[in-house]
């Protein structure tokens, strides 16, 4: 999601919320550090290229694909645990973004996959927006035709429900 699959680079998540934060007089550089496609192993075992650019917070919004695929809730959990375990290490900041498992999956399984999220913030302590497609899942307005991914307008209204929290940390940390 934060790649911006389908969006120009001025539309995807980073530069939308990197925008706002600089009119609001935050000077910040928000990095695109998202693959599309990608899962939370993927997200792992990135880190350390994102480490590189010694960030002071990071966004982790991961697990999507890795419900789409089916994969273990508990392999999802284990990988988003190392990167914030990693995080932790290196004095980082950390924002998870909780993700819902599709309803087909049967309920054993999106219970499993939606309770991870919380759960690690908890264990983590880490500031935590529950549901990064909050007001943009399921509107056919705000999402690209494949139904998934957000428009322009759709990332901005995440942008808009997400950017509280993340002023609270750039201001206050957590």
């Amino acid at each position: 999601m934060t790649a911006g699959y389908g969006l120009s680079a001025q539309d995807a998540f980073p530069a939308q919320l990197e925008q706002r934060l600089n009119e609001k007089g935050y000077p910040v550089l928000v990095i695109n550090a998202g693959v599309s496609g990608d899962t939370s192993a993927g997200g792992a075992a990135r880190l350390d290229w994102s480490l590189a650019d010694y960030p002071d917070i990071v966004i982790v919004e991961l697990g999507a694909n890795d419900a789409l695929r089916g994969l273990s809730p508990q392999q999802t959990r284990t990988n988003l645990a190392t990167i914030l375990a990693r995080l932790r290490e290196h004095n980082v900041r950390a924002i998870l973004t909780g993700m819902k498992a599709p309803r087909n999956l049967g309920e054993d399984y999106y219970n499993s996959f939606d309770s991870l999220y919380p759960d690690l913030a908890a264990e983590f302590n880490v500031a935590f927006y529950p549901f990064f497609l909050e007001g943009v899942a399921g509107r056919s307005d705000l999402n690209q035709a494949d139904g998934i991914h957000p428009t322009a307008l759709g990332v901005r209204v995440i942008v808009d429900k997400m950017l509280p929290l993340v002023e609270t940390v750039l201001v206050k940390g957590f």
